[in-house]
């Protein structure tokens, strides 16, 4: 039985939803506040997340960073092309308006479901022939590899979970904070250089791109 855990504050939401999901056969756990998201996630590790936004203390845009390898479906009132956009780039896997209609939630909570059940257990992210090993924190091409820093890899890592997007330094920045509280915006392309120069060393070229006046992307061409 899949298990999804519901972070809403709202009780009557928080009802419909448990009742919903529990009649479509789901085991479901309700968490009504980020601080009690992060408690009831210290003992036990559910199959998919609802999380709204507007919680009380810690707000779900704060919990989002912190929730590792459980898809999130973000259930939100907010209704801003830039702001879905930025919440997906944070690791949110969907996005779902309120209100919604119960079909939507529960076809959208289906596709998930329906991805391969190695989502959570890949240990490596490739782009072309570049392979990151997210255990080890090397980066190889065939047989030549390069051992990464802690910021280093945390920055290669969020560029080529997002391949073909530009991301800009304040959103590098926010999203490697946590692992990386040393980085700074000054340092930030120091770190970006070591970085290439690695890559470039190790399969031949460059692999990232710095798009003027915006951020960096993985290359297109590489």
């Amino acid at each position: 039985m899949k298990k999804i855990l519901i972070i809403e504050d709202d009780p009557h939401i928080g009802t419909m939803l448990f009742e919903l999901l529990s009649k479509e056969g789901y085991d479901v756990t309700n968490a009504y506040s980020g601080t009690e998201a992060l408690l009831l996630l210290s003992g036990f590790t559910p199959d998919l997340i609802l999380l709204d936004l507007m919680l009380p203390g810690q707000s779900g845009e704060d919990l989002l960073p912190k929730i590792k390898e459980i898809p999130v479906i973000v259930v939100s009132a907010k209704f801003d092309a830039a702001h879905k956009a930025d919440l997906l780039l944070r690791g949110a896997q969907d996005y779902i308006t309120k209100p919604f209609h119960t079909k939507e939630l529960l076809a959208r909570i289906a596709v998930q479901f329906r991805k391969p059940a190695h989502f959570q257990a890949s240990t490596e992210l490739t782009f072309t022939e570049l392979t990151l090993h997210l255990d080890t924190h090397i980066a190889s091409v065939g047989d030549a590899s390069a051992k990464l820093t802690r910021t280093e890899f945390a920055i290669l890592k969020l560029l080529m979970q997002n391949p073909t997007q530009v991301l800009t330094k304040s959103l590098l920045l926010d999203r490697i904070s946590e692992d990386t509280p040393d980085c700074t915006e000054n340092s930030l392309k120091i770190h970006i250089s070591n970085l290439r120069k690695k890559l470039r060393k190790t399969g031949g070229k460059d692999y990232i791109e710095a798009v003027w006046g915006i951020g960096f992307k993985m290359r297109a061409d590489a």
